[in-house]
């Protein structure tokens, strides 16, 4: 139909000029497509984001990488292997309000990879699984995200979960920088050693006094499985898929994690309604776990999730050593579980509350009344009671402790790995506080 139309030049240029203008509207075929969805849904005129379903705080990313900018650099550690948002080598800054990542020799953050310290609700520490060289992932989730995978038709959030991993040697000489770079070689003994103190110590000073860094521990779950990549070393993850995705569970002291492909997922206990086995053969089994996902202002919601071909010989683990000794069996606890969240989230409020009113040192609310004091008092330590009962309750066996913690903690020596590269350094082992 179109040929017939362009019998003269002047609409030949006409039909060109047309095409070239549709065209140049098009999003380049090289840009990824994170960052076209960011940009084309981005808010209009520099507007923040509006809030996410899920609870995550709205973020305008291009101010919020600018604000980063403004600071000065307290710490930056060079050539970092991120995996999540981008997979690609970045240096890591510390500010006194935010952690970005930045491309090296540049003094810009990576839009999409800035992080408020306030904003951080849950940091992990975890050992790569399958690697010859032992080496760490760091996985730190912004308010809103760790259940954000998890929840069906959810809009996009404008933040994703932060995953880097560094080897179990020693940073490399020059790659510390920054104006707290001479109290840093005080701890740099390794990375990790380097990278706990550097978070720990930006959470407590940008005034996030809850969240902690958590690792795995062989005391409260390890696979039976022998790792064939570091066979003297007992493996603290579960292998299996959820969907067509194949990853790794972590069952750690306050929840599940499940890494390392996008989406992350991360479970906390008091989000956890209820375990349940599903497809349970002679080699593998699923489970399935019924999440709450409520936000504060929506409706009670829960969804399920299920991870499939898990092997069947870590079946008695998964149920003896941490969903029975969580409760998480049925959902007889669901609702004390959930209690106790929605009560330490409204402590947290309160302690907002506080500050923005001028409250006296001690943290008085004026507005409650000391009845309402005595019954917020009595029903957190109701439940900080009934926690130690089941603690108290729970009988692990003496397998755990004949057996040690592990055989990487006992080697004085381990081979560590880099992003491209392979060294010969001391490692790093984490207990967890208890």
């Amino acid at each position: 139909m179109i040929n017939p139309l362009v019998n003269t030049p002047a609409r030949v240029g006409l039909f060109n000029d047309i095409a070239s203008f549709l065209f140049e509207q098009l999003p380049h075929p090289d840009e990824p497509a994170a960052k076209r969805r960011r940009v084309d849904s981005g808010p209009p005129n520099g507007e923040p984001s509006p809030q996410p379903a899920n609870g995550a705080p709205g973020y305008n990313l291009i101010k919020l990488a600018e604000s980063a900018a403004k600071e000065p650099v307290l710490l930056e550690i060079k050539e970092i292997s991120v995996s999540i948002p981008q997979r690609k080598k970045y240096d890591i800054c510390f500010t006194q309000s935010y952690l970005y990542a930045r491309t090296s020799g540049t003094t810009t953050p990576v839009q999409g990879i800035v992080y408020p310290w306030k904003d951080i609700e849950y940091a992990f520490y975890v050992p790569v699984p399958e690697k010859a060289q032992l080496q760490y992932n760091y996985v730190l989730f912004p308010q809103g995200t760790c259940v954000a995978s998890a929840i069906k038709n959810a809009p996009p959030s404008d933040i994703e979960p932060f995953l880097f991993t560094v080897p179990s040697s020693a940073p490399k000489a020059n790659s510390v920088g920054g104006s707290a770079a001479s109290a840093a070689a005080a701890v740099s003994d390794s990375y990790s050693s380097l990278l706990h103190w550097a978070i720990t110590t930006q959470l407590r000073t940008a005034g996030n006094k809850h969240t902690q860094i958590i690792a795995t521990d062989p005391r409260i779950f390890h696979s039976v499985q022998r790792q064939a990549h570091r066979p003297n070393e007992r493996a603290v993850h579960v292998k299996g898929f959820r969907g067509s995705k194949d990853g790794y569970l972590f069952f750690l002291p306050n929840g599940i994690l499940w890494g390392f492909k996008k989406p992350l997922l991360f479970m906390p206990i008091d989000r956890i309604q209820a375990v349940s086995y599903t497809s349970v053969l002679q080699r593998t089994f699923n489970i399935v776990v019924d999440i709450d996902v409520s936000d504060k202002a929506g409706e009670e919601k829960t969804e399920e999730v299920e991870f499939a071909m898990l092997d069947q010989e870590d079946y008695a683990g998964i149920d003896e050593s941490w969903v029975k000794r969580h409760g998480l069996q049925d959902r007889s606890m669901a609702e004390r579980r959930k209690a106790k969240r929605e009560l330490a989230e409204n402590a947290k409020g309160a302690k907002k509350g506080d500050a923005a009113n001028g409250a006296d040192a001690n943290g008085h609310d004026d507005d409650m009344t000391e009845l309402q004091k005595a019954q917020l008092e009595a029903e957190q330590q109701l439940i900080d009671e009934e926690d130690e009962e089941d603690e108290e309750d729970y009988d692990p066996g003496s397998e755990g402790e004949s057996e040690g913690e592990g055989g990487s903690s006992d080697e004085d020596e381990d081979e560590a790995e880099g992003y491209d590269e392979e060294e010969e350094e001391e490692g790093y082992a984490e207990d967890v506080e208890q």
